[in-house]
């Protein structure tokens, strides 16, 4: 199972298209965290791009459904741990979703640097599209 970050959503839901996610993947790979939910729908201006993208995403298994304080508290750790290993992690919504992935055993499909630095420190899958 793999979260598929932003990072590639943003391509999918370009207009023309600049990524098929199933080119990536099985669909039935696909899993999502809310973080990345949140990320993909803020970027929307159109109101009817943003219903389909909406309905899209929701479509997928969503892991942490009920995000508590104690996922908040891994993705510090994650922060943390990554800056004590003299790494720069640039955004710590990617810790979070980080998190997400560590707590769920899945991997992170992405074209974020932020991902591959994490899987550096913390005990996930990083499959970086860009690479």
């Amino acid at each position: 199972m793999w979260l598929v970050d932003t990072s590639i959503w943003i391509e999918v839901f370009a207009r023309p298209a600049r990524r098929r996610l199933e080119d990536e993947l099985p669909l039935d790979d696909v899993v999502t965290a809310l973080p990345i939910v949140q990320e993909v729908l803020q970027g929307f201006r159109d109101e009817r791009a943003y219903r389909i993208a909406r309905d899209s995403i929701l479509r997928f298994q969503i892991v942490e459904p009920e995000m508590r304080v104690d996922l908040f508290i891994e993705a510090a750790q994650l922060f943390r741990t990554a800056r004590r290993a003299g790494f720069t992690v640039r955004s710590s919504v990617d810790c979070l979703i980080a998190a997400c992935a560590v707590r769920h055993r899945v991997g992170v499909l992405h074209s974020d640097r932020d991902f591959d630095t994490l899987a550096r420190i913390a005990p996930f899958e990083s499959r970086n599209v860009k690479r």
